[in-house]
């Protein structure tokens, strides 16, 4: 089981790194960043997502933000884990 866990996270771990060093370039950075405009939007709220994606999706302003979050980490932070709890907590009707 140790195994298998290890592997999950060398795969999480290398799909961050990939991802963060793809965001970059031009071409293939802004359709990698449209493609997971949903996960980012989910993950940050609306505003602070769409502002993220937005900047992300412009070709210069997305590789230099990109590149400055390959050092820094990210520039526009998560939503706070108590909204993630309480969209979970919902009722569903």
């Amino acid at each position: 089981m140790a195994a298998g866990l290890r592997r999950r996270l060398l795969r999480a771990g290398g799909w961050r790194v990939a991802k963060r060093l793809i965001k970059p370039i031009p071409v293939v950075g802004t359709v990698m960043v449209i493609g997971l405009a949903g996960h980012e939007i989910r993950k940050k709220g609306w505003l602070r997502g769409a502002v993220h994606v937005g900047l992300d999706a412009t070709p210069v302003v997305g590789t230099a933000k990109g590149l400055l979050e390959l050092f820094t980490g990210d520039l526009i932070p998560d939503k706070g884990p108590e909204k993630l709890v309480r969209q979970k907590q919902l009722p569903s009707k």
